[in-house]
Protein backbone atom coordinates (compact mmCIF):
# COMPACT_ATOMS: atom_id res chain seq x y z
CA UNK A 1 0.00 0.00 0.00
CA UNK A 2 1.83 3.73 -1.18
CA UNK A 3 1.45 6.76 0.36
CA UNK A 4 0.05 8.72 -2.09
CA UNK A 5 0.12 12.38 -0.27
CA UNK A 6 1.54 15.05 -1.61
CA UNK A 7 3.04 18.59 -0.32
CA UNK A 8 2.22 20.17 -3.72
CA UNK A 9 -0.72 18.38 -4.44
CA UNK A 10 -2.27 19.17 -0.99
CA UNK A 11 -1.06 22.82 -1.25
CA UNK A 12 -2.96 23.18 -4.92
CA UNK A 13 -5.82 21.26 -3.26
CA UNK A 14 -6.38 24.57 -0.99
CA UNK A 15 -5.85 26.73 -3.03
CA UNK A 16 -7.95 25.44 -5.80
CA UNK A 17 -10.95 24.99 -3.27
CA UNK A 18 -10.55 28.64 -1.35
CA UNK A 19 -11.52 30.45 -4.86
CA UNK A 20 -14.97 28.66 -3.95
CA UNK A 21 -15.08 29.73 -0.41
CA UNK A 22 -14.22 26.60 1.02
CA UNK A 23 -12.07 26.39 4.19
CA UNK A 24 -8.87 24.35 4.27
CA UNK A 25 -10.38 21.82 6.45
CA UNK A 26 -12.63 20.60 3.89
CA UNK A 27 -10.69 20.97 1.17
CA UNK A 28 -7.80 18.55 2.45
CA UNK A 29 -10.56 16.27 3.61
CA UNK A 30 -11.72 16.20 0.30
CA UNK A 31 -7.94 15.67 -1.54
CA UNK A 32 -7.10 12.47 0.94
CA UNK A 33 -10.80 11.01 0.60
CA UNK A 34 -10.27 11.23 -3.50
CA UNK A 35 -6.70 9.78 -2.64
CA UNK A 36 -8.46 6.48 -0.35
CA UNK A 37 -11.30 6.43 -3.05
CA UNK A 38 -8.80 5.92 -5.90
CA UNK A 39 -7.69 2.24 -4.35
CA UNK A 40 -9.30 -0.48 -5.25
CA UNK A 41 -7.73 -2.24 -2.14
CA UNK A 42 -9.31 -0.15 0.19
CA UNK A 43 -12.80 0.40 -0.75
CA UNK A 44 -13.97 -2.67 -2.66
CA UNK A 45 -15.82 -3.73 -0.16
CA UNK A 46 -18.38 -1.34 0.32
CA UNK A 47 -16.42 2.03 0.16
CA UNK A 48 -15.94 3.56 3.42
CA UNK A 49 -16.69 7.05 4.85
CA UNK A 50 -13.93 10.22 5.81
CA UNK A 51 -15.14 13.15 7.97
CA UNK A 52 -13.42 16.48 9.01
CA UNK A 53 -14.43 18.50 12.39
CA UNK A 54 -14.51 22.20 11.42
CA UNK A 55 -16.66 25.06 11.57
CA UNK A 56 -19.11 27.30 9.65
CA UNK A 57 -20.12 30.79 9.97
CA UNK A 58 -24.17 31.27 10.13
CA UNK A 59 -26.37 33.75 8.73
CA UNK A 60 -25.94 36.12 11.96
CA UNK A 61 -21.92 35.56 11.83
CA UNK A 62 -21.60 32.98 14.59
CA UNK A 63 -19.34 30.25 14.35
CA UNK A 64 -20.72 27.59 14.34
CA UNK A 65 -19.04 23.78 14.92
CA UNK A 66 -20.09 21.22 12.50
CA UNK A 67 -19.41 17.75 11.37
CA UNK A 68 -18.45 17.53 7.84
CA UNK A 69 -19.00 14.05 6.81
CA UNK A 70 -19.22 11.76 3.73
CA UNK A 71 -23.36 11.87 2.36
CA UNK A 72 -24.90 9.50 0.54
CA UNK A 73 -24.62 8.55 -3.09
CA UNK A 74 -21.23 9.93 -3.16
CA UNK A 75 -17.88 8.35 -4.43
CA UNK A 76 -15.01 8.24 -2.51
CA UNK A 77 -12.97 8.50 -5.30
CA UNK A 78 -14.49 11.47 -6.84
CA UNK A 79 -15.98 13.12 -4.11
CA UNK A 80 -16.30 16.89 -4.05
CA UNK A 81 -16.77 19.26 -1.37
CA UNK A 82 -20.59 18.88 -1.31
CA UNK A 83 -20.27 15.49 -0.72
CA UNK A 84 -19.21 16.08 2.77
CA UNK A 85 -22.42 17.66 3.81
CA UNK A 86 -21.97 19.93 7.06
CA UNK A 87 -23.96 18.62 10.42
CA UNK A 88 -23.95 20.60 13.62
CA UNK A 89 -21.55 18.69 15.90
CA UNK A 90 -23.17 19.73 19.48
CA UNK A 91 -26.27 18.30 18.74
CA UNK A 92 -24.84 15.00 17.48
CA UNK A 93 -22.58 14.77 20.28
CA UNK A 94 -25.51 15.54 22.90
CA UNK A 95 -26.87 12.21 21.40
CA UNK A 96 -24.40 10.20 23.02
CA UNK A 97 -26.86 10.91 26.19
CA UNK A 98 -29.40 8.37 25.02
CA UNK A 99 -29.76 4.60 25.68
CA UNK A 100 -31.04 3.69 22.54
CA UNK A 101 -31.66 5.70 19.24
CA UNK A 102 -33.58 4.07 16.24
CA UNK A 103 -32.36 4.32 12.57
CA UNK A 104 -35.18 6.47 11.57
CA UNK A 105 -34.71 8.48 14.02
CA UNK A 106 -31.23 9.10 14.06
CA UNK A 107 -31.34 10.05 10.35
CA UNK A 108 -34.32 12.65 11.57
CA UNK A 109 -31.30 13.81 13.85
CA UNK A 110 -28.78 14.18 11.33
CA UNK A 111 -30.85 15.88 8.76
CA UNK A 112 -32.29 18.28 10.98
CA UNK A 113 -28.97 19.49 12.00
CA UNK A 114 -27.83 19.90 8.49
CA UNK A 115 -26.64 23.25 7.92
CA UNK A 116 -28.01 22.98 4.29
CA UNK A 117 -31.28 20.90 4.64
CA UNK A 118 -30.76 20.24 0.55
CA UNK A 119 -27.69 18.23 1.76
CA UNK A 120 -27.75 14.49 1.17
CA UNK A 121 -28.09 12.52 4.23
CA UNK A 122 -25.21 12.07 6.29
CA UNK A 123 -23.34 8.52 6.57
CA UNK A 124 -24.69 5.82 8.63
CA UNK A 125 -22.00 5.57 10.26
CA UNK A 126 -21.58 9.87 10.94
CA UNK A 127 -22.43 9.50 14.58
CA UNK A 128 -19.36 7.17 15.02
CA UNK A 129 -17.03 10.15 13.96
CA UNK A 130 -18.69 12.31 15.68
CA UNK A 131 -17.98 10.90 18.96
CA UNK A 132 -14.56 10.08 18.14
CA UNK A 133 -12.59 13.69 20.12
CA UNK A 134 -10.01 13.60 16.25
CA UNK A 135 -10.33 16.30 13.61
CA UNK A 136 -9.63 13.54 10.43
CA UNK A 137 -11.09 10.48 11.21
CA UNK A 138 -10.88 7.89 7.85
CA UNK A 139 -12.87 4.89 7.28
CA UNK A 140 -12.12 1.63 4.12
CA UNK A 141 -12.88 -1.40 4.30
CA UNK A 142 -9.46 -2.16 2.94
CA UNK A 143 -9.04 -5.70 1.86
CA UNK A 144 -6.23 -6.76 3.72
CA UNK A 145 -7.52 -5.68 7.04
CA UNK A 146 -10.88 -7.68 5.80
CA UNK A 147 -8.41 -11.04 5.65
CA UNK A 148 -7.53 -10.49 9.11
CA UNK A 149 -10.52 -9.42 10.66
CA UNK A 150 -12.65 -12.08 9.60
CA UNK A 151 -10.76 -14.73 10.90
CA UNK A 152 -11.98 -16.81 13.90
CA UNK A 153 -9.54 -15.24 15.72
CA UNK A 154 -9.24 -12.02 14.67
CA UNK A 155 -9.31 -10.25 17.78
CA UNK A 156 -6.03 -12.54 18.77
CA UNK A 157 -4.52 -12.25 15.04
CA UNK A 158 -4.78 -8.17 15.06
CA UNK A 159 -3.55 -7.88 18.19
CA UNK A 160 -0.35 -9.41 17.43
CA UNK A 161 -0.06 -7.02 14.57
CA UNK A 162 -0.92 -3.58 15.83
CA UNK A 163 -0.16 -4.27 19.36
CA UNK A 164 -1.91 -1.87 21.47
CA UNK A 165 -2.10 1.19 18.70
CA UNK A 166 -5.40 0.00 17.57
CA UNK A 167 -8.83 -0.03 19.36
CA UNK A 168 -10.61 -3.64 18.41
CA UNK A 169 -14.39 -3.48 18.29
CA UNK A 170 -16.68 -6.61 18.17
CA UNK A 171 -18.99 -6.67 15.38
CA UNK A 172 -22.29 -4.52 15.70
CA UNK A 173 -24.48 -3.68 13.13
CA UNK A 174 -23.54 0.58 11.81
CA UNK A 175 -26.01 2.95 13.45
CA UNK A 176 -26.30 4.30 16.80
CA UNK A 177 -25.14 1.01 19.19
CA UNK A 178 -22.05 0.93 16.89
CA UNK A 179 -21.20 4.68 17.31
CA UNK A 180 -21.87 4.42 21.40
CA UNK A 181 -19.65 1.23 21.70
CA UNK A 182 -16.92 2.34 19.45
CA UNK A 183 -16.72 5.39 21.76
CA UNK A 184 -16.64 3.54 24.74
CA UNK A 185 -13.79 1.19 23.81
CA UNK A 186 -12.18 4.01 22.11
CA UNK A 187 -11.89 6.00 25.55
CA UNK A 188 -11.38 2.83 27.74
CA UNK A 189 -8.38 2.08 25.29
CA UNK A 190 -7.13 5.95 25.14
CA UNK A 191 -6.92 6.04 29.67
CA UNK A 192 -4.77 2.74 28.84
CA UNK A 193 -2.39 3.68 26.07
CA UNK A 194 -1.75 6.90 28.13
CA UNK A 195 -0.79 5.54 30.92
CA UNK A 196 1.86 3.17 28.40
CA UNK A 197 2.89 5.79 26.28
CA UNK A 198 0.97 4.73 23.52
CA UNK A 199 -0.62 6.88 21.04
CA UNK A 200 -4.04 4.92 18.88
CA UNK A 201 -3.64 5.53 15.81
CA UNK A 202 -6.79 3.45 14.68
CA UNK A 203 -9.96 0.93 15.41
CA UNK A 204 -10.53 -2.00 13.89
CA UNK A 205 -14.06 -3.23 13.67
CA UNK A 206 -14.51 -7.13 13.85
CA UNK A 207 -15.82 -8.34 10.58
CA UNK A 208 -16.65 -5.04 9.68
CA UNK A 209 -13.16 -2.31 8.67
CA UNK A 210 -10.73 0.14 9.92
CA UNK A 211 -10.86 3.83 11.24
CA UNK A 212 -7.57 5.92 11.11
CA UNK A 213 -8.11 9.31 12.73
CA UNK A 214 -5.52 12.00 13.91
CA UNK A 215 -5.15 16.01 14.77
CA UNK A 216 -4.27 16.78 10.20
CA UNK A 217 -5.75 15.44 7.20
CA UNK A 218 -1.96 14.00 6.42
CA UNK A 219 -1.90 12.05 9.80
CA UNK A 220 -5.05 10.51 9.37
CA UNK A 221 -4.53 9.37 5.68
CA UNK A 222 -1.10 8.35 6.60
CA UNK A 223 -2.19 6.15 9.46
CA UNK A 224 -4.07 4.29 7.15
CA UNK A 225 -1.59 3.28 4.63
CA UNK A 226 0.29 2.14 7.23
CA UNK A 227 -2.17 0.26 9.18
CA UNK A 228 -3.23 -1.31 6.19
CA UNK A 229 0.21 -1.95 5.00
CA UNK A 230 0.96 -3.75 8.13
CA UNK A 231 -1.86 -5.75 7.34
CA UNK A 232 -0.42 -6.68 3.85
CA UNK A 233 2.47 -7.58 5.85
CA UNK A 234 0.65 -10.15 8.25
CA UNK A 235 -0.66 -11.61 5.12
CA UNK A 236 2.04 -11.91 3.18
CA UNK A 237 3.92 -13.72 5.64
CA UNK A 238 1.06 -15.95 6.75
CA UNK A 239 0.88 -16.80 2.98
CA UNK A 240 4.68 -17.54 2.85
CA UNK A 241 4.21 -20.19 6.46
CA UNK A 242 1.47 -22.17 4.09
CA UNK A 243 3.66 -22.34 1.08
CA UNK A 244 6.57 -23.50 3.14
CA UNK A 245 4.62 -26.20 5.25
CA UNK A 246 2.89 -27.50 1.62
CA UNK A 247 6.32 -27.91 0.60
CA UNK A 248 7.30 -29.64 3.45
CA UNK A 249 4.56 -31.94 3.38
CA UNK A 250 5.27 -33.10 -0.22
CA UNK A 251 8.64 -33.41 0.80
CA UNK A 252 7.33 -35.61 3.10
CA UNK A 253 5.35 -37.23 1.33
CA UNK A 254 7.98 -37.91 -1.87
CA UNK A 255 10.09 -39.43 0.25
Amino acid sequence: MKNLWSDSDAKAAIDSHAKKGINADLALRVYTTRLLGGEPKLVLHGGGNTSVKTSVTGLLGETIPVLCVKGSGWDLGTIEPPGHPAVRLEPLRALRALDSLSDEAMVAAQRNNLIDPAAPNPSVEALLHAFLPHTFVDHTHSSALLALADQPDAAEVCRRVYGERVVLVPYVMPGFALAQSCAALYEEAAERAAASGVELEGMVLLKHGLFSFGATAKQSYERMIELVRLAEQRSEEHTSELQSRQYLVCRLLLE
